[in-house]
């Protein structure tokens, strides 16, 4: 293995609260990788709504309390690194992984369902359950560190792996193709934007949900159609009038949602940014045999099919702002002003 330095640059979540939990260390022990183990050196890391949401302990049903404010509704462990979203190079490999591998370019999936090569009861995320990219180096199990043979940059392959495995798995789930008309909601997000473009790359037809600020740069990623977040989706769309419904929003919309979807229409969901309280009437779901997917755990052929529309360029990076690691509060703070479109991205010195 490559000399490695014994510390590291890296921001701590000391603890769930606000941006002052955040800390910002040049002295972080480096991590070195078990037997099953692969040593990255990063050099970006995105910004998700994930790293938010953990943070503020967004995801316990406990009144926010630290003790299941995980991906998993386990407790987290402090100080810890977040950042789920990693493209790097190989530095360094446990003793059962080949040699080989030091010197690739990788970007790691998100989706943890092996440490050092053990398979997990229930699936971790990095960055959540175990440390992710938002430091110098991070370690993972080998399965989840993807070559990738591509001419984006850095910080361009560092958008991709959270945000676009969550939008595959999305269509996957509810097995999207060239017939149906996807309404993709929250379409200007990481998520979101993604979704479009896959959407598109299996031939489907996609209406996108956004701000009218951002109408031409949804239509410039290949959807048909795009209608206002504040719409009535049912006075503009009409019921009964797509197939498939991708929802990152929820919120006080959602029952609209169900009205449009036609007949054995599918809804498929992985986030709830404008409310995660919604009410159901049961006899549009089982009137309309509808059928529902809560999409978190990644399918398995999701990353890798994911690899291969990255390097055939059947998508494209966004990248809408780059930041310092240093610089992490400001980047959340751009983020959560939803002015952008696309990813907002650390670079890693």
């Amino acid at each position: 293995m490559k000399t490695i330095p014994n510390k590291m640059n890296a921001i701590i979540l000391k603890a769930n609260g606000d941006y002052d939990q955040l800390e910002f260390v040049k002295d972080y022990k480096t991590p070195i990788p078990k037997d099953n183990e692969v040593l990255i050196q990063v050099k970006a890391a995105g910004v998700n709504n994930t790293d938010i949401n953990t943070r503020i302990a967004w995801y316990s049903k406990k009144d926010n309390s630290s003790d299941d404010a995980s991906w998993s509704g386990e407790s987290l462990k402090f100080p810890m690194i977040q950042g789920a979203d990693v493209c790097g190079y190989i530095v360094g490999v446990g003793k059962s992984v080949n040699s080989s591998r030091i010197g690739q370019r990788v970007i790691v999936e998100p989706c943890i369902q092996k440490v050092n090569a053990v398979q997990l009861e229930n699936p971790w995320y990095f960055g959540s359950e175990c440390d992710g990219g938002f430091s110098q180096f991070t370690v993972v199990s080998n399965e989840h560190a993807y070559e990738i043979k591509s001419d984006y940059s850095d910080i361009e392959l560092a958008s991709f792996p959270c945000s676009y495995s969550t939008a595959e798995n999305l269509l996957t789930r509810s097995n999207v193709n060239e017939n149906d008309i996807v309404l993709v909601s929250g379409a200007s997000g990481g998520v979101g934007s993604a979704a479009v473009q896959l959407a598109c790359a299996r031939g489907a037809k996609v209406i996108a949900i956004t701000s009218p600020s951002k109408f031409e740069a949804i239509k410039a990623l290949g959807a048909t159609k795009v209608v206002s977040r504040n719409d009535d989706l049912i006075e503009v769309l009409g019921k009964n009038s797509v197939t498939v419904v991708i929802d990152l929003v929820a919120g006080k919309k959602w029952n609209e949602f169900l009205e449009v979807l036609k007949p054995s229409g599918r809804y498929a969901v992985s986030g709830a940014i404008a409310g995660a309280i919604v009410e159901l009437d049961i006899r549009t779901l089982y009137l309309k045999d509808l059928s529902f997917f809560g999409c978190t755990i990644l399918e398995n052929e999701v990353f890798l099919n994911l690899i291969k529309r990255i390097e055939e360029k059947e998508i494209k990076p966004l990248v809408a702002k780059t930041f310092e690691l240093k610089n992490i509060v400001e980047a959340q703070k751009e983020f959560l002003s939803k002015k952008h479109v696309g990813k907002i991205v650390l670079k890693v010195d």
